[in-house]
């Protein structure tokens, strides 16, 4: 007959219960499921095996194809409505789709792609209105860079910018394009960092981008989106610490450039010789 005495504690817990259980095979670890959850997502190593579930490589790797498809941009390799397709962009550079995925949404917040439902993303194409709206903050914010950098520019930096219109005049008369697109933008984030506001040099940085996707999209071939002597011009005056000139310079500057885009968009769209790079003129 059983007794009806209370059973112990230790009779109805397990002897060989452990009060912590083992972590199974192939789990991540307990901090990286936390800081997976903090950001709302646990990767899937099985899933997706290139991706690392620390995140060690992946900024690299996210800086690698924004770069890539934003050069392509520029650099007229890429014309607006070109897809960009995910499995094919994970073999190109060797990751998972939620790298690829990342980027895209990247470019897409930086006007650059278009994320269209069940269709994937496709290179952008800036709207009239769009481009005059982004011209028109990239005037007012340049504006308020330039006068702050004049105020604040010391001796080294001017030798940087004069170092900076050096390698332009350079690219410029060997005909390097992508080199010169690329330093024509870095000229005017070089003069944003000397006003030494890390938020307004932010917007910019998003500004610029966008204009050189348009510029992209719309200058051609061979074409330089700055003049390299409007530059000098504006060096010049901050050199002088005149401010009211930089300025002048500056606005003129974006300006022409704006001009510049709507006369070649009223010239109707490229021709498959222009979009090759064979056309002369």
């Amino acid at each position: 007959m059983r007794s009806n005495a209370n059973p112990s504690p230790a009779d109805v817990m397990p002897r060989t219960a452990s009060p912590r259980t083992a972590r199974p095979a192939g789990a991540p670890p307990k901090a990286a499921r936390k800081r997976a959850a903090a950001t709302g997502s646990i990767a899937d190593p099985a899933a997706d095996s290139t991706i690392d579930p620390a995140g060690a490589a992946a900024p690299d790797a996210d800086t690698r194809i924004y770069q890539s498809i934003f050069d392509g941009v520029l650099n007229h390799r890429l014309t607006p409505g070109t897809k960009l397709p995910e499995p094919e962009l994970c073999q190109l550079f060797g990751v998972g789709r939620a790298v690829v995925r990342r980027v895209l949404e990247k470019l897409a917040h930086d006007g650059i792609v278009e994320l269209r439902p069940n269709k994937g993303a496709v290179i952008a194409e800036p709207t009239p209105a769009e481009t005059s709206q982004i011209f028109e903050a990239r005037r007012a914010l340049e504006r308020v860079l330039v006068e702050l950098a004049v105020a604040r520019v010391t001796d080294a930096d001017l030798r940087a910018l004069r170092a900076q219109l050096a390698a332009e005049h350079e690219a410029m008369h060997r005909f390097d394009q992508p080199s010169w697109a690329r330093l024509a933008s870095g000229f005017h984030l070089r003069i944003a960092a000397l006003a030494r506001n890390p938020v307004l040099q932010r917007y910019l940085t998003e500004l610029v981008s966008r204009c050189s996707l348009i510029v992209g999209l719309y200058e051609p071939p061979g074409h330089a989106p700055c003049e390299h002597d409007e530059h000098a011009a504006i060096v010049d005056c901050i050199e002088r610490r005149d401010a009211a000139g930089a300025v002048q310079r500056m606005e003129a500057h974006l300006r022409e450039l704006e001009q510049r885009i709507e006369t070649s968009r009223m010239q109707g769209e490229k021709s498959l010789a222009q979009l090759l790079g064979l056309s002369k003129e």
